[in-house]
């Protein structure tokens, strides 16, 4: 007979494994390599093996703290949304506990790796925690819901200039500003698909308030302004970029215009190229275009 003491450890790393994919680890991809890029810059080339490290040991914690708090406050709007019922929370496979603590290992993760790299960076930790969890709550009492999820992933390209500096330029407040309008603008076109049971709920977003067609103009919008800040980048980055970067900000621009291309009023069917597939790779292709033109990569 196993003894439950034998039994536990496969338990607990089915549970965790459960929990990343329940929080999609996979998709860190999104806000990574905006980190990088923000690293780079910040650093004219590569930093430290150590920080670069605690770098992406920062960026994994806080997002797998956004993520699984995400899922532990909604899960009962998720057990009421049928697009969401099967989530691993409402569906039984994880209680609200583990998926607690596993927030707060994931947030002390992202403490300990602001510790690690600088004062400035660790004194910052509580407020960018406090702007990751605070989305969580946003779509209960604000359309701008996907404004704050935008800013959230602006912290991305912030605490990695912070990581390496321990300072803050108009450099990468400006770089925080435009993935604030890219994650935004995207976040909008996945919140098409539960406009009307935000509605019926009460919850709040861009196309539960304006509609489908709204929420495309709207998203559009951001999108523009995002092209706009990554154009602004250059001039105001000291070292300067040059054509790489370029090649990078027009791959930016063509797979922005196919996202808005495949997302019709009334064809929502491609959601998920648009989503996953077009903006994972605008970030990959950005990070890789940007070291090219700063010779980090031959």
């Amino acid at each position: 007979m196993t003894s439950p003491r034998a039994v536990a450890p496969a338990t607990f790393t089915r549970r965790l494994a459960t929990v990343f994919e329940m929080i999609k680890i996979e998709h860190t991809l999104f806000a990574l390599p905006f980190a990088l890029l923000g690293m780079v810059l910040a650093a004219d080339g590569w930093p430290t093996g150590p920080t670069l490290g605690w770098i992406v040991v920062a960026m994994v914690g806080a997002r797998s703290a956004a993520m699984a708090f995400n899922r532990l406050v909604d899960r009962q709007i998720d057990a009421a949304n049928p697009r969401t019922q099967g989530r691993a929370i409402p569906a039984g496979q994880l209680t609200p506990t583990f998926v607690a603590l596993f927030v707060l290992a994931s947030s002390a993760l992202l403490v300990v790796a602001a510790w690690q790299l600088n004062p400035l960076a660790l004194a910052l930790s509580p407020v960018a925690l406090g702007v990751l969890l605070l989305y969580s709550y946003s779509k209960r009492f604000t359309s701008l819901c996907h404004l704050i999820l935008g800013l959230a992933l602006a912290g991305a390209p912030l605490g990695a200039w912070i990581a390496v500096r321990g300072d803050l330029t108009v450099t990468p407040v400006c770089l925080g500003a435009a993935v604030l309008c890219w994650v935004a603008g995207f976040d909008i076109l996945y919140a098409l698909q539960d406009q009307e049971f935000d509605r019926h709920s009460g919850l709040h977003s861009i196309p539960a308030r304006w509609g489908t067609k709204g929420a495309l103009w709207i998203s559009a919008a951001l999108h523009a302004v995002m092209l706009g800040l990554l154009a602004l980048l250059p001039s105001i980055y000291p070292p300067g970029l040059g054509i790489g970067y370029w090649v990078g900000w027009l791959g930016c621009l063509l797979l922005l215009s196919y996202q808005h291309w495949i997302v019709r009023p009334h064809d929502l069917s491609r959601l998920d190229a648009a989503f996953f597939t077009a903006n994972g790779v605008l970030s990959l292709w950005l990070f890789v275009a940007t070291s090219v033109d700063v010779g980090l990569i031959a």
